[in-house]
């Protein structure tokens, strides 16, 4: 039996090995124990983590701007997929921001994981093919890995 929680700066450790076992996960400078400490207060008990017994098996981060709302790092431990855990990782955040009134979800994915997106349109989200993302750094990144 799984159970979904809010995410708690407790869990850091825990996740961040989830994250790094899963692929189509990239952890950098904003995935820093104090980073997601900054991130979890701004957006209180919208990011899960799922539990089998005491194992974390499936977390993601969840938050928003005001108008748009944002899902990060999406992972499930791989002994436990296809069970619809995603999913109901997913729909927690979800239920959250509608909850808030946020109209619409968005998700980042590296162009070459196919595996996260074909869960994705299996889930019923939608590409958008008009838009780029573009990103610039404000501050300083270092050379070194965040976690």
């Amino acid at each position: 039996m799984y159970k979904i929680q809010s995410m708690a700066i407790a869990d850091y450790d825990e996740v961040v090995r989830l994250w790094r076992r899963s692929e189509g996960v990239g952890l950098n400078e904003s995935d820093t124990r104090s980073a997601i400490h900054s991130y979890l207060k701004r957006n209180p008990a919208m990011s899960f983590v799922a539990r089998r017994g005491q194992q974390i098996v499936g977390a993601v981060l969840c938050g928003h701007d005001g108008r748009r709302g944002y899902l990060h790092h999406l992972a499930v431990a791989k002994p436990h997929r296809n069970k619809g855990l995603g999913k109901k990782l997913v729909n927690a955040c979800l239920a959250k921001l509608k909850r808030l009134n946020i109209q619409k979800c968005n998700i980042f994915l590296f162009a070459d994981n196919a595996a996260g997106e074909k869960f994705w349109d299996h889930n019923g989200w939608l590409k958008r093919g008009d838009l780029l993302v573009m990103q610039k750094n404000i501050l300083p990144t270092r050379k070194r890995h965040c976690c």
